[in-house]
């Protein structure tokens, strides 16, 4: 059995006929026929069963078919790969991040692949969970850099960083006076909190819930940028990603604690169709942020004493 008998099986299967299968493989009848045969006699099996003029396919030639699949999927892998390894990358990689991703991640990241591979152009949507799955899904996005857990069978995840998630408010807010803050202390406070149905939304409503607390909620927004700005001028409290408030607890700008006997956190991880094998670009992004992951990890977690962060370079 040779690859040509692989091909033409798989030519017979596809067509419906031997002499459709020679027209698609440019080849007589008479030479499909006589492949046919010596298969056949190599195997003591009949792949076809010849019924005047036409064809109907035995279980034999059916594994052979799935066998033919298999064997032409794995040497075009196979030849693509080394391929792809004497080749400069090109064409487009289409990424889907959340608004922290692609405010805290995404620019640093993306300026190392750039680095490595000039030529690829990378597309970048910010996008909710439910939007970044729709993405993924109808192959408008590759890759996605989302808030985890995601309950998807047909996506792939892998978490890479844990963040926590801290409480904000202004620095003379009252709350940012007090040297332990407890759940209690929350009741009755204005919250300005991401948008409903995130998954970071949905880890502080089941802290609130398990505290009996009911927040007196003034706005809902999936931009990190306007609830930082809206609890600057005192317009409420919140609770984010340390990332994101590590820059204005720096600054003075804004006034970050822990919530006494809570350790808040949400996980940050890849996701991606699931596929035998990954495209190279999209492998080759999570590789270069696999190499500089150390300071993303870093800049994800927050000191143990939080005052020792005021006044910080």
């Amino acid at each position: 059995m040779d690859l040509r008998q692989l091909e033409i099986i798989r030519a017979i299967a596809d067509t419906g006929s031997f002499t459709a299968a020679g027209e698609k493989l440019r080849v007589s009848q008479s030479a499909i026929s006589r492949q046919i045969l010596l298969l056949e006699a190599e195997l003591g099996e009949p792949a076809f069963h010849r019924i005047g003029r036409r064809i109907r396919i035995t279980p034999a030639g059916e594994a052979l078919v799935r066998l033919s699949h298999r064997v032409f999927q794995d040497l075009q892998e196979t030849v693509s790969a080394i391929t792809e390894t004497q080749e400069s990358m090109r064409g487009t990689l289409r990424l889907v991040g959340s608004m922290t991703v692609c405010l805290y991640v995404f620019p640093s990241l993306l300026a190392e692949v750039r680095r490595a591979h000039p030529n690829l152009d990378l597309k970048i949507t910010v996008g909710s969970g439910d939007r970044s799955l729709a993405l993924l899904r109808s192959g408008s996005a590759d890759l996605g850099l989302v808030t985890l857990p995601v309950d998807a069978a047909d996506l792939e995840a892998v978490a890479v960083l844990e963040e926590e998630l801290l409480l904000i408010t202004y620095p003379t807010h009252p709350l940012a006076a007090r040297q332990r803050i407890r759940p209690a202390d929350l009741t009755r406070q204005p919250f300005i909190l991401f948008e409903a149905g995130s998954i970071t939304r949905r880890l502080v409503e089941e802290f609130l819930a398990r505290e009996h607390i009911e927040p007196q909620i003034v706005m809902e927004t999936e931009n990190v940028e306007i609830i930082k700005a809206m609890v600057r001028h005192g317009l409420g409290i919140s609770i984010i990603p340390w990332q994101a408030a590590a820059a204005d607890v720096r600054t003075t700008q804004l006034h970050c604690s822990r919530i006494a006997g809570h350790a808040l956190h949400r996980d940050t991880g890849w996701l991606y169709p699931k596929m035998r094998r990954l495209p190279r670009a999209v492998s080759e992004v999570m590789r270069v942020f696999e190499q500089i992951q150390p300071k993303f990890e870093a800049a994800v977690k927050a000191p143990p004493r939080l005052s020792t962060v005021l006044g910080a370079p």
